[in-house]
């Protein structure tokens, strides 16, 4: 295998699932830092705070910190921040990651003429949220969303993620959302630029083709798939643009 300076790992179905940890994960990120190898968490997960997934992780065993978790809630935030310097108004649907992200960067939260609809995933969605949602962007709001992930690995099954409510607003209003989460590129090169690396000495790592393996393609990085979440080795035939390596897990990977 060839020796990469960082390295990009996503958690829902790679560090664990749902509730259960992956064993190999824990072994796995061990390894790079007795190796003293730079790497960022970049998960597509918007309803948690930095915070909370550092303490997610260390309940596997995984010590991290939070500069080390990078989620589509952040680099939404900071985009609408760098977009708009002197502030702006958003109609969010989600839950505290994406309030957290949005409050950091003094971004206003509010109901009434929003300058953006911000959704991302929210486990106490409503027809009233949805529904005032795509009446906002259908009076010009800008619409973004964290993340497109369809489908979400639990350890009980697949479950709906952000991006079926996504799809309902966007068939409702006729608009697109601009997509800050895996596949789109926006969290890889915000990783590169965070790590000061250049893409051909980073790699992602990730279960789903289509999230974390064409954001690596997309930003020019090389890629792991690993056979312990969403994508299985026979979708994956099938799928043109093949990742770097595919792995059964992340035990192969320094064996």
């Amino acid at each position: 295998m060839k020796e990469y300076g960082a390295y990009f790992i996503d958690l829902d179905g790679t560090m664990y699932k749902g509730k259960e940890a992956i064993p190999e994960a824990k072994p796995f990120i061990d390894q790079l830092v007795s190796k003293g190898i730079p790497h960022l968490f970049v998960t597509n997960n918007s309803s948690r705070t930095q915070a909370q997934t550092v303490d997610k992780l260390k309940g596997y065993g995984v010590e991290a910190t939070k500069d080390q978790i990078l989620t589509p809630s952040i680099t939404a935030a900071k985009q609408i921040k760098q977009d708009n310097p002197s502030g702006a108004k958003v109609y969010a649907i989600g839950e505290i990651g994406l309030f957290d992200a949005l409050e950091q960067e003094g971004l206003t939260i509010t109901e009434e003429s929003p300058d953006y609809v911000v959704i991302g995933i929210d486990r106490d969605n409503s027809y009233r949220k949805i529904r005032e949602a795509c009446l906002h962007i259908q009076a010009g709001a800008q619409f973004v969303a964290t993340n497109p992930d369809i489908k979400v690995p639990t350890e009980k099954g697949l479950v709906p993620g952000n991006g079926a409510f996504m799809h309902l607003m966007e068939l409702v209003t006729g608009v697109k959302p601009k997509v800050f989460g895996k596949p789109e590129h926006y969290m890889i090169t915000q990783a590169l630029n965070q790590l000061n690396v250049a893409p051909e000495h980073a790699i992602m790592i990730g279960d789903n083709y289509h999230t974390d393996i064409l954001a690596g393609i997309r930003a020019g990085v090389d890629t792991l798939h690993v056979q312990t979440g969403v994508t299985s080795v026979e979708e994956l035939r099938l799928m043109e643009d093949q990742p770097t390596y595919s792995l059964k897990s992340l035990q192969e990977w320094f064996t």
